[in-house]
């Protein structure tokens, strides 16, 4: 498995780890259990954050820009 392999299973791994933490986060029933699945969260964000920087650096992870008409007209379907 080279470094692109590798990071781009961990940038995978991360996101599905954020997913379930903010499930836990919206579904806690304490402030204590809220606050350990906020932090968890936080955290994993932080690391999905330095993987998808890495791989943008590296030119791994190409992103499009975006029309400015479009994102008004998808801002306009939620106000």
């Amino acid at each position: 498995m080279n470094e692109k392999e590798l990071l781009d299973e961990m940038l995978s791994i991360t996101k599905g780890s954020c997913d379930l933490y903010m499930h836990g986060t919206i579904e806690s029933s304490t402030g204590d259990v809220h606050a350990t699945f906020q932090n968890a969260l936080n955290e994993t964000l932080d690391m999905q954050n330095c993987i998808y920087n890495t791989m943008e650096n590296k030119g791994w992870y190409k992103t499009s820009q975006v029309e400015q008409q479009k994102i008004e007209q998808t801002k306009q379907k939620f106000i």
